[in-house]
């Protein structure tokens, strides 16, 4: 099938919207209409060239959809569902997954490859070019074949616009808080910097009970919002 992304060549800090070809979901994968997708600045990171990878490939990670397709072998969703699309896969078998770290799954280290588990590719160029994926699900996308792994299922009366910020700013940033900043009832807590994580931060740090957040940042907006 035909999708349109918006792909990276290079580092050129320019992405191009083109039409690409898409492949079928394979076993254990699922084909996911894109609704909406984050931008987050680990993917400005591929068009600066500041974080190295394999050109061209789609990146976008916070993306959020609705199932169009399963492959074989795939049981935890079906055509209709809503979903959220993750960014590291997790195996579930690897030392970090069986410690509880599923975030540093070993998976991970092939996210800049843009193959998917089998190691091969997903898209194409007109000319038969092989197009990477950024994590293996590549959201800035109509369309993405990802790994069942990858897709978890949410409640259809979320909005999809909000809910793709839950695939990465908000988990890591509420993490920062609860979990390495182990923020306790009755603790100040400042956050410096407040885009997604640092905003979501602020909101980890009053979930777990701080008495005082004191956001910190340049920009006047970002400020109002955090008070927020």
């Amino acid at each position: 099938m035909k999708t349109r992304a918006a792909v990276l060549h290079g580092p050129t800090k320019t992405f191009s919207v083109e039409e690409l070809e898409l492949d079928e979901p394979k076993a254990g994968e699922v084909l996911v209409k894109m609704v909406a997708t984050g931008i987050c600045h680990s993917d400005w990171h591929f068009a600066t060239g500041d974080h190295p990878a394999r050109y061209p490939i789609v990146p976008g990670h916070e993306g959020a959809g609705i199932v169009e397709k399963v492959g074989p072998g795939v049981t935890e969703v079906q055509p209709g569902d809503h979903v959220l699309l993750t960014f590291i896969p997790p195996c579930g078998k690897c030392r970090w997954c069986l410690t509880g770290l599923p975030v540093l799954c070993d998976r991970g280290a092939g996210a800049t490859i843009g193959a998917q588990l089998d190691g091969t590719f997903r898209l194409r160029t007109k000319d038969g070019q092989e197009v990477g994926q950024f994590a293996m699900i590549g959201c800035f996308s109509e369309y993405t074949v990802a790994p069942a792994d990858a897709i978890v299922k949410i409640d259809p009366d979320i909005p999809l616009d909000r809910a793709c910020l839950v695939s990465c700013c908000v988990p890591t940033g509420v993490g920062a808080a609860a979990k390495r900043g182990e923020v306790r009832a009755g603790e100040v807590v400042a956050v410096f910097g407040l885009g997604g994580v640092g905003m979501n931060a602020v909101q980890g740090a009053a979930l777990a009970g701080a008495s005082k957040v004191i956001a910190v940042d340049i920009v006047p907006w970002k400020l109002e919002a955090a008070q927020e």
